[in-house]
């Protein structure tokens, strides 16, 4: 159902993107559940896999579609909505390396294109958020404050500082399900046929 070409080209955009981000960004990085998502679909392709397809789906179409928006929006006026995309126009990261962060770009499309193909799996509610219950508390314990990956130390730029910082990320880990999946489960499950 996924074409050949489709899988090998993805294969190698990830195999350029993943020793580049290691080396600028380091591998707590790779938390962020856009690159979750961004690997688990080389998985989700070969395999032609609706669960892992729906998981990302869930984990990050909402963001995503977010990230575009206040990408284009700033490309197209120069001012931020929400700062998602701030990192895209400082002239310090090179110029390749904010180019291949365009696959927030293209994730959101690929997402859609394949569950259309492959139907959309209920079972993805349940498995995304036992991942996100492992990979927020993992953000928190092996990410950079500076870096804020998956919003564990607070909305926005600045940290939150209301209430200690594993209380906060416990409350994400119930905020994720019940405030992005669950809507985003119920679209998702509305739109596309079940695999």
């Amino acid at each position: 159902m996924i074409p050949l070409w489709l899988k090998i080209a993805y294969n190698l955009f990830v195999c350029v993107l993943v020793p580049i981000y290691w080396r600028q960004y380091g591998p707590a990085n790779f938390l962020w559940f856009s690159d979750i998502a961004l690997l688990a679909l080389v998985a989700a392709l070969w395999l032609e896999s609706p669960l892992l397809v729906s998981m990302m789906a869930l984990a990050v179409l909402l963001p995503e579609l977010a990230w575009n928006v206040d990408y284009f929006f700033r490309l197209a006026t120069g001012v931020s909505l929400i700062g998602l995309t701030n990192y895209m126009f400082d002239t310090s990261i090179p110029w390749f390396i904010r180019g291949l962060s365009l696959f927030h770009v293209a994730l959101p499309i690929l997402l859609i294109w394949m569950l259309h193909r492959l139907g959309y799996d209920r079972r993805a509610l349940l498995w995304q958020t036992i991942v996100a219950a492992v990979v927020l508390p993992l953000s928190y314990l092996f990410s950079n404050p500076r870096d804020n990956v998956n919003w564990v130390y607070g909305f926005g730029e600045q940290q939150q500082t209301m209430i200690p910082g594993p209380l906060f990320v416990l409350c994400l880990m119930v905020m994720f399900p019940l405030v992005v999946y669950l809507p985003m489960h119920l679209l998702l499950d509305r739109l596309f046929d079940r695999s």
